[in-house]
């Protein structure tokens, strides 16, 4: 059945041209070809498709060239152009750079029909997010949100719009940072905003299962396959189908399985333990770490190669300390997800607690203060504000060196304090003590009232009605 999706294919050699033309175009979309790149260019520019379907190795123009000139768009092209290569055998490095440069997917010569036409499919169901990413890109700019992500500060802003960039590819992505900084919300966000929304997302924890099943777990085994395997069992590979996979502390998985997942993204096949066929398998793979990935390759806990196939893209979130401006939305995103969690009606939080909370170092980091926050929203009567009485017993006085801390009036500062957290901390407390008087505390500290502005503006603390 014929719709309104245009696929140039772009191949020289004249007889794969026009198989490839007649198996597209028996699919239902309409088809324009080009015997090499100049003459796609030219017909791109005339005919506006929306998917690009191009071999790498072609006369006049090679399809990284031709990938070149579609991603700087213009001459009427819309935006957003899909393009899939085509590579020849030995030849993956090569495609995994024209996927660094904007490809959407690639596929080894002789061309697999099945993945072929999958891939077309869900470059089409791109085609439908646009408008919502659009929405999304319009949101962030106003509140500082993108999916389950929150922040406004240029460092979550960058990840912001990388992450918008890289959501409707295929690319593998490998997302890293401490514990308790974000990373699954990443790749949840990742998933939502890609064709690949409608179906499952799987996140599996490879430091979680024990060496000897992590196999199984990850690929599946057949009944029989080894003492104890009464029954087939189906991995996360198949049970992500369509959709994507998660595999947090990827450096955590042994060896060996690391090198079976590397066959599975290059080939796109698995086969369960047991099973003497392999199978297709359409799944977007994220992987997370809260190791250096360079070190962990160094020290031989991640294969060098698996590391350079999943770093096609890296997000590094960044510590919870590193973007403070961030906590007082951090702070409201979470107590509206507390209130609805636990029926509750509390009502943002006070001076005194936003302080403490500001004050404190979160080597826990944004999980740190989602449970912090959880707390009190229970222990908080309904209507009020949080105030620091509802944090646990002691918060903060366990802190790890280089963590300032207050003792009665007096500020105390550890050894390996960072001068930026030491005075952000002195301030605080000096406006606290003066009673929210913005006009006293800069006066107190020797500061210019403007100066005490800006400083507070820095650490989210603007938006508090305090007085001048």
């Amino acid at each position: 059945m014929q719709n309104d999706v245009k696929v140039l294919i772009a191949e020289d050699e004249p007889n794969a041209l026009a198989g490839l033309a007649e198996l597209i175009s028996g699919w239902g979309y309409r088809t324009e070809t080009a015997r090499d790149g100049v003459e796609a260019w030219e017909k791109a520019v005339a005919w506006d498709p929306a998917i690009v379907v191009t071999d790498l190795k072609m006369p006049r123009l090679d399809g990284m060239g031709l990938l070149a000139k579609l991603a700087e768009g213009g001459s009427g092209l819309s935006a957003n152009v899909t393009v899939v290569v085509l590579t020849a055998m030995g030849s993956i490095q090569l495609a995994v750079e024209a996927m660094k440069l904007g490809a959407y997917d690639f596929l080894q010569k002789p061309v697999d029909a099945t993945r072929l036409k999958t891939i077309l499919a869900n470059a089409t169901r791109q085609r439908e997010t646009t408008i919502e990413l659009e929405v999304v890109r319009r949101r962030l700019r106003e509140s500082g949100v993108l999916g389950r992500l929150v922040g406004g500060s240029r460092p979550m802003r960058e990840i912001f719009g990388l992450i918008e960039q890289i959501a409707p590819s295929n690319v593998p992505v490998l997302i890293t940072g401490e514990s308790g900084t974000g990373k699954e919300l990443v790749a949840r966000t990742l998933h939502d905003l890609s064709p690949r929304k409608p179906r499952p997302f799987v996140a599996v924890n490879c430091a979680a299962i024990p060496e000897t099943l992590i196999e199984s777990e990850i690929f599946g085994h057949e009944k029989g396959a080894f003492t104890g395997a009464i029954e087939r069992r189906v991995g996360c590979f198949e049970l992500a189908s369509g959709g994507t996979l998660l595999l947090d502390e990827v450096g955590e998985m042994p060896s060996a399985t690391q090198a079976k997942l590397l066959r599975v993204l290059e080939e796109r096949k698995l086969r369960r333990l047991g099973s003497r066929t392999e199978q297709e398998v359409d799944v977007r793979v994220l992987a997370a770490t809260n190791r250096d990935p360079r070190h962990a390759v160094a020290q031989g806990h991640l294969r060098a190669d698996l590391f350079y196939r999943l770093n096609v893209f890296n997000i590094h979130m960044p510590p919870l300390r590193e973007h403070m401006a961030d906590l007082p939305d951090l702070a409201e995103a979470m107590i509206n997800e507390m209130n609805q969690k636990h029926s509750r009606r509390v009502s943002g939080v006070s001076p005194s607690m936003l302080d403490r909370l500001m004050a404190h170092n979160w080597p826990g980091n944004a999980r740190e203060l989602r449970n912090a926050i959880e707390r009190a929203v229970v222990l908080c009567p309904d209507g009020a504000p949080l105030d620091a009485a509802h944090l646990p017993p002691g918060f903060g006085a366990d802190e790890s060196l280089g963590s300032p801390a207050l003792d009665g009036s007096v500020v105390t500062v550890r050894v390996g304090t960072t001068v930026s957290e030491a005075e952000r901390l002195l301030i605080l407390r000096t406006l606290e003590a003066a009673g929210q008087n913005k006009t006293r505390a800069a006066e107190i500290l020797g500061v210019s009232l403007k100066t005490l502005h800006n400083k507070l503006k820095e650490y989210g603390r603007d938006r508090e009605e305090v007085r001048s």
